[in-house]
């Protein structure tokens, strides 16, 4: 059964989800396992798309924005409201919604931002996955 672990950042600055999005990506990337993003939009897709590529001076993760039917040999891939065909490790979910294909991954990472808008739809997911039986965690940063 996938686990589903919440990040609560208490950061409420517009790019800490993305900077734990990263840290993030890179931990599960140095692990060995296949991350996909799911942002919440277009435009967040391409601020994730460059950020990883200049998060941390001297570092750089593999990562590409997902196509459907392409094959993709990155082991982190962005995408938004598509669902990918390849990796089933770990799912960063950074939409408000939760993605049908959720549970076909291992683990799914909820990152939840410091402002309230953020935390209610938040408590929303939270709810889905515990009244569906999934094993929850939760991390405050």
């Amino acid at each position: 059964m996938t686990r589903v672990d919440f990040y609560i950042l208490q950061d409420s600055r517009a790019d800490a989800r993305h900077q734990f999005t990263c840290k993030l990506a890179e931990k599960a990337y140095k692990q060995g396992r296949k991350v996909y993003i799911n942002t919440a939009s277009d435009q967040q897709l391409k601020q994730l798309d460059e950020l990883l590529w200049t998060f941390r001076d001297g570092s750089f993760l593999p990562h590409e924005r997902y196509n459907a039917g392409e094959l993709d040999e990155q082991p982190i891939l962005l995408g938004h409201g598509i669902e990918p065909d390849g990796p089933d490790d770990v799912l960063v979910n950074l939409a408000d919604d939760i993605p049908a294909f959720f549970s076909r991954f291992k683990r799914v990472a909820e990152l939840v931002g410091g402002d309230d808008a953020q935390r209610e739809s938040a408590r929303d997911r939270y709810r889905f996955y515990k009244d569906r039986g999934y094993t929850l965690n939760t991390h405050k940063l």
